[in-house]
């Protein structure tokens, strides 16, 4: 992102932090965890907004602090993705009177109604481009090479869309009546926040202006790329994700779909090396920008609904690895989503709901730190916050001394920090090493093996010859250690030199060390 971007997302979140009392989700450090409030099939079942009024004191009780609702006007498709009468409230999900009590509902418990805002395009009412409620006469509306002939804006700011008719932003009646919409209509039955739809179709620049005059309290936007996932090179897609969020100034934020496609191969090959960048961070969106990233291991789009195997299925983590996923998200920076398919359809709201307990208790934020601890075939393994450990795959790791088991399933592991210990980055330079080599840490300490030369306190070559590892060793106590090479026969190689000093912080507390070879 620009330096531009960032001093203009500094200057807003003053601006906010000057009026609520309770900060918004973008203002960052934010605690919140949002549900998808709905999956493919939801339209389909009848009355998904009593279920959603239903279930709003349970929402409450599992911590989350916000709910995406799918689109709620009038539409020509069932799930309501090709929009027809914007203010008109009646959809396949229920009477505009059912939206509203739902919406009440969800109010009083504080979970904040995010509405799914589809205006990249939309039908006519009864042909092409004949559109009501608003009403748009004339054919200036449709943007300019659009699949109706009779197109006569300026040409698309984004990507064609063929389902339906490409909306021309820069008409200023075409916004005004947007924004008319989102204040009178959808604030008026409840909603507080956006969630933006196929975003690439349209400028960025738009959205920054919809958000300055409709003041929401959320809002993030759906850029999923066109292009090919390429695992090896996730940059890619996190530039174009980067580069919406930039567009719109940072006002917005954006769901991260280079972590959920690193977690789709990771999960599917075995390959947790793949969640760790080259600089030692996450390397999905959330290693770039976790406050403007928001993770989620499957939405309605690209996993299953009540089963595995039914819904849309486009691009689905392997089912027997969702809790996986969440055990990642949800210890992770970035602010994260739960789809309500895997919490109320598929059992899985007992184990959800331990580890947004964890989040919380332990005080995780969408800009935590992530220290990675190990990212290879069958593991990866961290600690965020210097307050949660975690590992996933199959391969066997612990935080060591100080940590208390909080949650684990099937190849997932969390723990807490029992509050005796602090967490030490030990930092070794100038680690070159041979085929076989690796750079370990001991020291005085039984966190750290007592100088033990088979000492299992293993460094990540985060930038070579640069080895990085963090422990936790007791708090307020004054260790001396050491770096050291050792190769598959046991053989070492010490840093030279006296002993290295650290005097360890408070309990919870971090700190980093640094020694050279």
């Amino acid at each position: 992102m620009t330096l531009k971007t960032r001093l203009l997302v500094v200057s807003t979140a003053g601006l906010f932090a000057a009026a609520p009392a309770v900060a918004r989700p973008l203002d960052g450090a934010s605690t919140d965890v949002m549900i998808q409030g709905f999956h493919w099939n939801s339209a389909s079942a009848g009355g998904w907004w009593n279920t959603v009024k239903n279930n709003a004191a349970t929402l409450k009780a599992a911590g989350f602090t916000m709910i995406w609702l799918p689109p709620p006007s009038d539409a020509a498709s069932t799930q309501g993705y090709l929009p027809r009468q914007l203010n008109v409230l009646n959809s396949s999900y229920g009477t505009e009177a059912e939206l509203t009590a739902a919406l009440s509902a969800l109010n009083a418990q504080g979970v904040k109604p995010i509405a799914d805002i589809v205006v990249n395009h939309r039908v006519g009412t009864t042909n092409w481009a004949d559109f009501t409620n608003p009403t748009w006469s004339g054919c200036s509306a449709v943007a300019r090479g659009d699949e109706w002939a009779s197109a006569c804006g300026n040409n698309d700011s984004g990507e064609g869309y063929a389902a339906a008719r490409d909306l021309d932003h820069s008409q200023a009646n075409v916004r005004a009546d947007l924004k008319t919409w989102m204040n009178t209509r959808l604030k008026g039955v409840g909603f507080q926040g956006w969630r933006f739809d196929f975003v690439k179709g349209f400028a960025g620049g738009y959205v920054k202006e919809y958000v300055t005059d409709t003041a929401p309290w959320f809002c993030v936007g759906e850029f999923w790329p066109t292009n090919y996932f390429d695992a090896n090179n996730p940059n890619d897609w996190k530039q174009q994700i980067t580069n919406w969020v930039d567009a719109t100034t940072g006002s917005c934020a954006a769901f991260d779909f280079a972590t959920k496609g690193l977690l789709n191969d990771v999960l599917t090959n075995n390959n947790y090396a793949r969640l760790k960048a080259a600089d030692g961070k996450p390397a999905g969106g959330i290693g770039w920008w976790p406050s403007r990233h928001v993770t989620f291991v499957d939405n309605h789009d690209t996993g299953p609904s009540e089963a595995c195997g039914n819904g849309q299925n486009h691009w689905p983590v392997p089912c027997t690895k969702v809790m996986q996923g969440y055990a990642y998200v949800l210890t992770h920076p970035g602010i994260p989503t739960v789809y309500w398919a895997h919490y109320f359809n598929w059992g899985l709201g007992s184990s959800i709901k331990t580890l947004m307990d964890i989040r919380k208790s332990a005080g995780l934020t969408s800009e935590s730190t992530v220290s990675i601890q190990r990212a290879e075939s069958g593991l990866y393994a961290a600690i965020i916050g210097g307050k949660v450990a975690m590992k996933i795959g199959s391969g066997s790791w612990s935080p060591g001394s100080g940590w208390t088991q909080a949650a684990s399933g099937t190849d997932y592991t969390v723990w807490t920090s029992s509050g005796t210990t602090a967490n030490v980055e030990f930092v070794c330079n100038n680690g070159t090493t041979v085929m076989g080599q690796s750079v370990y840490v001991t020291g005085s300490v039984a966190a750290l093996d007592n100088w033990s030369p088979t000492t299992t306190k293993l460094l990540s070559p985060t930038a070579y010859p640069t080895w990085r590892g963090t422990f936790a060793l007791p708090a307020n106590t004054t260790v001396q250690w050491k770096c050291l090479k050792r190769d598959g026969s046991g053989n070492v190689v010490w840093q030279g030199g006296s002993n290295n000093t650290v005097t360890t912080p408070a309990a919870g507390g971090s700190i980093t060390t640094t020694a050279s070879f």
